[in-house]
């Protein structure tokens, strides 16, 4: 499996048999440039935020993911399950759906704009993930403390830290989005390079949790 970073809190996550990309945003409200050409069998879609619902750019007539439920696409099994964008219950930035995606015998989870810390019954569905999508810049999501206590709770062999502030994001938006380096600092890991791209598989997850920065 190929975990390949599309910008802000976008990836296309490549199986043996299945194309999945999450979160695909709008390149003029974000300030990144989302690549073109890229194709997928599926899209899963947190919210319906400008940069993160930009569905339309994908090529190959993905099945497009969105909300709550249990879908089973090509061999992929997805859960999508029912969260908020802050911790007001929705009443600042509405929901906000969390998928549980597994393929090729890995569980990944991404959080999208996730804004609260989890519910035990969340916590509880999330059980074995392999390897979790975190936001971790605050403002709109979690912030770097909130979710250095979700992967506490989570327990995941590897962490991929999204959705924080970088120079190249549109800073009329996105200035204040702290950097991931906050996140490595509250996980006790030392800052690393990041990566272009995950290549994984089952028998080569880490013994011990990971950080992986994909830029």
């Amino acid at each position: 499996m190929d975990i390949t970073p599309l910008g802000h809190a976008s990836f296309r996550i490549r199986g043996k048999h299945t194309t999945v990309v999450t979160d695909p945003y709008d390149s003029g409200y974000v300030g990144l440039k989302f690549p073109k050409h890229t194709s997928a069998d599926i899209v899963t879609v947190s919210h319906g935020h400008h940069d993160h619902n930009k569905k339309d750019q994908i090529e190959g007539s993905p099945y497009i993911v969105s909300g709550a439920g249990e879908y089973e696409i090509k061999g992929t099994s997805i859960i999508g399950l029912s969260t908020f964008h802050d911790e007001k219950n929705g009443k600042e930035r509405g929901s906000n759906t969390i998928y549980r995606i597994d393929m090729d015998g890995i569980s990944i989870a991404h959080l999208g704009d996730l804004g609260h810390t989890l519910a035990a019954a969340i916590v509880d569905e999330l059980d074995g993930v392999d390897i979790l999508l975190i936001p971790v810049g605050g403002i709109y999501t979690i912030d770097a403390h909130q979710a250095a206590e979700v992967v506490s709770e989570i327990d995941p062999k590897i962490v991929i830290p999204m959705h924080y502030g970088r120079k190249e994001l549109n800073q009329k938006q996105f200035s204040t989005l702290a950097p991931v380096s906050v996140f490595l600092k509250e996980t006790g890991k030392d800052p690393v390079a990041p990566q272009n791209k995950l290549s994984i598989s089952k028998d080569k997850l880490p013994a011990e949790m990971l950080v992986v920065v994909l830029e």
